[in-house]
């Protein structure tokens, strides 16, 4: 039983996770492959999501999907981890006996006992790598001490904890070693980074650090909270080029009346001051954000002000999702969820709709200009790269001719010759 299959849901965090579970296991003479398209591990572990009802009902169909697959005798041992085991974990055991083995988010180093081996605390900041070898995720903090209405992922993983700098100077260092040359730093909140470990907010400072190892070309960062948003982290991102000029933060909505229903600690002005401010610091910054439609008590006049906001602020990148009422929050105790689904939905598709058209235009902007980018894979006659400007997955891309006889994980000055809704072309 040394093939082990580890199948990760959800979001980069828990890719982060899967990865330091690998790096262990391989240490302790393990096969393993990520997410391969046909298991035949002996082992199967899966890295639950449950944050909302879509990606919890995911989880659930992949567990009872392997469930069967060891009914059938093709796998011997299934272990179930992370947020949705923690977030149900007497339950899910109950429900369904098939799984072995159910760990929370955060008890997965006992899965390496449970299979015969010993974790190894030498190995503690390194990972083995399921992305192209030439990006990495970051996670620089666990947990929330935010309490927004509509969120369970405080009572998931807990209050906010943030990861020494030396620890996560050792690990990227170790990134850069295996030919990572661009950080994705995440968390649950950048913006709270350091105030638990140096009482004071210091992701300015670990950003300007990072940009010195030796390898990195770039930063970029994901997930900062609006309200509380340290200021000094826009100074390094317009004085250092490796800090790429791109921000994900999630504003989730902009009428005050539902600012102040979803607790966001904010409001329309300070928003909209934010933003200014980050593109008077920052010229050329691309911001990513997200939205909610439908959380108890939005109006259509709350829900028309949205739309008005996004048209005049014109996000270069925006997601939206229909609000889910998850059991335990501030919403699930305090307001009744009725805002038909058919509702949520149309109102998202019309923000989806209206960025689209947004996008196109911000796009074809950038005809003509030659842009530094990376290059991700090979795929389908096409070069597939990204500018600073772009998240792997989420985000446009730029589509070169495999003509052009270029290599993966190189940077290249890309001359953008066309673009449609959310992709450019180029040539070099």
């Amino acid at each position: 039983m040394k093939r082990v299959d580890v199948i990760t849901l959800g979001c980069s965090k828990n890719i982060v996770d899967s990865e330091f579970l690998i790096r262990q296991f391989e240490a302790g003479g393990f096969s393993v492959e990520h997410d391969p398209a046909d298991p035949r591990g002996e082992i199967v572990v899966i890295n639950t999501c449950g944050f909302i009802g879509d990606a919890k009902e995911e989880s659930i169909d992949t567990i009872l999907d392997f469930a069967e697959a060891k009914k059938r005798g093709k796998i011997r041992k299934l272990f179930v981890m992370g947020c949705l085991s923690e977030r149900y974990f007497d339950q899910l055991g109950r429900e369904i006996p098939e799984v072995d083995k159910f760990y929370g988010k955060f008890n997965w180093k006992e899965l390496i006992s449970e299979l015969g081996s010993s974790y190894r605390p030498d190995l503690t900041n390194e990972r083995s790598l399921t992305t192209p070898a030439h990006f990495a995720w970051l996670k620089i903090s666990e947990g929330c001490n935010r309490t927004c209405s509509y969120c369970a992922i405080p009572i998931i993983t807990g209050k906010h904890r943030s990861r020494a700098i030396e620890d996560l100077l050792d690990e990227a260092s170790f990134l850069a070693s295996k030919g990572v040359k661009e950080l994705q730093v995440i968390a649950q909140d950048l913006s709270y980074y350091g105030t638990d470990l140096y009482k004071k907010r210091m992701l300015a400072t670990l950003i300007e650090k990072l940009t010195e190892i030796e390898g990195i070309e770039w930063v970029r960062l994901h997930y900062a909270y609006p309200a509380g948003f340290p200021r000094d982290v826009l100074d390094v991102m317009a004085q250092n080029p490796k800090v790429c000029a791109y921000m994900d933060i999630a504003l989730q909505h902009i009428s005050d009346n539902i600012l102040k229903l979803m607790r966001r600690g904010i409001t329309k002005k300070e928003s909209i001051q934010l933003i200014r401010e980050m593109r008077e610091k920052v010229p050329g910054i691309h911001l990513r954000t997200t939205m909610i439609t439908g959380h108890p008590g939005e109006t259509r006049k709350d829900f028309e002000e949205l739309l008005e906001f996004i048209s005049a602020t014109r996000f270069e990148r925006l997601g939206v999702f229909p609000y889910s009422h998850e059991e335990d929050t501030f919403a699930w105790k305090n307001y009744e969820d009725n805002i038909p689904f058919t509702v949520k939905q149309e109102r998202a598709d019309r923000i989806m709709e209206l960025q689209r058209n947004i996008s196109r235009e911000l796009n074809e902007q950038k005809v003509g200009q030659t842009l530094k980018v990376i290059i991700d894979r090979k795929e389908d006659g096409f070069y597939v790269g990204r500018t600073e400007f772009d998240s792997p997955e989420v985000d446009p891309e730029v589509l070169i001719p495999d003509s052009e006889n270029l290599e993966t994980g190189q940077f290249y000055n890309v001359r953008i010759t066309a673009a449609d809704d959310y992709d450019l072309y180029g040539r070099i």
